[in-house]
């Protein structure tokens, strides 16, 4: 059970930002997408949730091509926590969430007992029950974020697309919300995450994907994967690489009194 892209090329108007990207997502794991601005990590996101149509290459969803799945199916299948969410007004949080539930909603679209439990187990699992009748748009950015995957988790997908989730947030609540994925990945699912912090992305994910200028160049463990010679050679600037239980931590170079960087 698993997501995998193959040979996959996307862009937008005559570029390719993805060439050949090649990436598998096993259900039960954690897959970090890291690599330096436009190397095409929300791109992926895009064409997994299908707002973008690939030029070519072969995307299937536990053996299914993507192009063949419904919305309605689709949404039960992947749910995505977007980089910056738009939190429609004059709901409640306990409302918004719910709405995670419209996928598997029937004909008449009234909310059943199974949808009650999905949306309560979801409010707990982030720590948002206490915040159930605020108005969703009158909480902090940690505390939206949260919402917002609750509503994720609410469709009771398989696997969950996480595009830059932690941006703008403090480290308490980008702690908190890796904290929450890995507990759902636990339950069972899959989650990508794309991540700018290697250091996150080195705590938290099972393997990591590393894009560069729309190719996949390393995949792998986090300690197999962030070595200085390669972060280095991606990022373009020094850095020292240092384990810490086991796991790797990513240190720039501080430049000389001179202001060039260390080589």
């Amino acid at each position: 059970m698993s997501i995998e892209v193959r040979e996959l090329y996307a862009g937008y108007g005559e570029r390719d930002v993805l060439e050949a990207c090649n990436v598998r997502l096993e259900r039960g794991e954690v897959l970090g997408v890291i690599g330096p601005n436009g190397a095409g990590k929300s791109t992926l996101v895009r064409v997994l949730t299908r707002r973008l149509t690939p030029r070519s290459g072969r995307v299937t969803v536990d053996g299914r091509p993507l192009a063949r799945f419904g919305r309605l199916d689709l949404a039960r299948a992947l749910a995505v926590v977007p980089q910056v969410p738009e939190l429609p007004a004059g709901y409640t949080v306990r409302d918004l969430v719910a709405m995670g539930r419209t996928p598997h909603l029937g004909l008449l679209r009234a909310e059943r007992e199974q949808d009650r439990r999905a949306v309560l187990r979801a409010l707990h699992a982030t720590d948002t029950a206490s915040l159930a009748r605020r108005d969703a748009t009158r909480l902090s950015g940690g505390e939206r974020q949260r919402v917002v995957l609750a509503r994720a988790l609410a469709q009771e997908p398989r696997y969950l697309l996480l595009d830059e989730p932690t941006n703008h947030l403090d480290l308490r609540y980008q702690v908190e919300m890796l904290a929450y994925t890995r507990q759902e990945v636990d339950r069972g699912i899959g989650a990508l995450v794309v991540l700018h912090d290697l250091n996150l992305a080195a705590r938290f994910c099972d393997r990591l994907a590393v894009l560069q200028g729309g190719r996949v160049v390393a995949q792998g463990p986090p300690e197999a994967v962030l070595t200085a010679a390669l972060v280095s050679r991606v990022y373009g600037t020094d850095v020292d690489v240092h384990a810490v239980d086991s796991r790797p931590v990513v240190l720039p170079r501080l430049p000389r009194s001179g202001g060039s960087l260390e080589s």
